[in-house]
């Protein structure tokens, strides 16, 4: 008996009730729905970069994604709507944040007890003694950025200054970040890693959820991001699901940015790489993993490669590349297994701005029958996790199992 917990990062499917406390560019979130608008734009013709025609999932589909979708917002995305074959329900987050560590946290049966540090969208944005303590730790006379904004963009922005100067770029978002690009060949990766960390303590105290070192390489006008990036995250203020299952004496494998997340917290293995390499450390998982082990898998690049980038064709790429893959793993779960899909938070590609958007989010399962389990918390998450492997559990979540 296993447990396999995966989060689709950003794949939200519309609804939150509170949608409208929460903003991009100044605009509330009142109608965001991830999924529902990549699909209708596939439907549509208006997805046909690197594919074609309607959205394709039929694997998750046949899970319940479809009708998890129609029962958070009322609306069926185009192509879909199968009859469920798993479990399926919609679930909702209490935490006052749409970023990646309370989305997770949440996830595991921890509701953020606290109102996350978020920096103000002014220009400047940081406090000097922030970028003075920046400067000394990187051993620079400045920094650059100083603002929010997307990552690539910022590459656009400061990268040509940067590789004249050597200083770091430094910006935020509105979610709870402050986040270093620097060049791997020309600032060099461990100086990057290096700086961050001992930057963390600082930013942490002012509740900043995580400091994000963002290596790149490449020339002006011609940079890319690299997969050595790496979450400085506020250690969780108290025992979540990994601290449950590691305390009962079972394996936990954290795939993706799990470990940053949870700043290692109730985990023994880490598997990392891009998306693709993911999906082979979880295949190869699926297959090897010891008996009562949790794996807890992130799927970060619908996010990071095509939310904040606003490309509605690149995130149905990787939703249909991430169905076929999941088709292939699916009959290699042993019959005790249990297999549960969901969310962070919605990163609507159709949207305004450039950041999260605030969604209800799918919950999928398969190995435990065919049935609708409704609207639950993300909290509930944790709690079925922990049934399922028979391990006891602390926090407001109530298992739907």
């Amino acid at each position: 008996m296993r447990a396999f917990l995966v989060v689709m990062d950003s794949v939200g499917i519309g609804g939150a009730p509170d949608a409208a406390q929460f903003f991009n560019d100044g605009l509330p979130d009142t109608g965001a729905n991830t999924l529902l608008h990549i699909a209708q734009a596939c439907a549509e013709g208006r997805a046909e970069d690197g594919r074609s025609g309607p959205l394709r999932m039929p694997v998750l589909d046949a899970l319940g994604l479809g009708q998890a979708a129609a029962l958070a917002s009322g609306e069926l995305p185009m192509g879909l709507g199968a009859s469920p074959q798993g479990l399926w329900g919609a679930a909702t987050e209490a935490s006052n944040g749409k970023d990646t560590p309370s989305g997770h946290w949440e996830l595991a049966g921890l509701p953020v007890p606290f109102d996350w540090g978020y920096f103000p969208q002014t220009d400047p944005v940081f406090p000097p003694d922030l970028l003075a303590l920046v400067q000394q730790i990187a051993g620079t006379e400045g920094t650059l950025g100083n603002c929010h904004g997307s990552g690539t963009v910022m590459l656009d922005r400061f990268g040509g200054e940067h590789l004249r100067t050597g200083w770091p770029i430094c910006y935020t978002s509105i979610d709870s970040v402050f986040q270093v690009a620097a060049h791997e060949e020309r600032f060099g990766l461990e100086r990057l890693l290096d700086l961050c960390e001992r930057l963390a303590p600082t930013l942490h105290k002012m509740k900043v959820g995580r400091v994000i070192a963002r290596p790149f390489v490449g020339q002006e006008g011609a940079f890319r991001r690299t997969t050595n990036r790496h979450d400085y995250a506020l250690r969780p203020p108290a025992p979540l699901l990994t601290n449950w299952v590691q305390d009962a004496g079972r394996t936990v494998h954290a795939v993706g940015k799990i470990g940053d997340i949870f700043s290692m917290e109730g985990i023994d293995h880490l598997h990392k790489g891009d998306d693709a390499t993911l999906m082979d450390h979880l295949g190869r998982l699926v297959d090897t993993a010891e008996d009562g082990a949790l794996v807890f898998a992130n799927f970060v690049e619908f996010d990071s490669l095509y939310g904040h980038r606003r490309d509605v064709s690149g995130y149905a790429r990787a939703l249909e590349w991430f169905d076929q893959a999941l088709g292939s793993l699916i009959p290699r779960l042993r019959k005790d297994d249990l297999l549960l899909l969901t969310a962070d938070h919605g990163n609507d590609p159709s949207w305004h701005g450039t950041d999260h958007t605030r969604e209800r989010v799918p919950v999928l399962a398969h190995g435990v029958g065919a049935r609708a389990i409704g609207q639950v918390a993300f909290a509930d998450v944790a709690a079925s996790i922990a049934a399922h492997l028979g391990v006891p559990s602390s926090g407001p979540g109530r298992s739907f199992l």
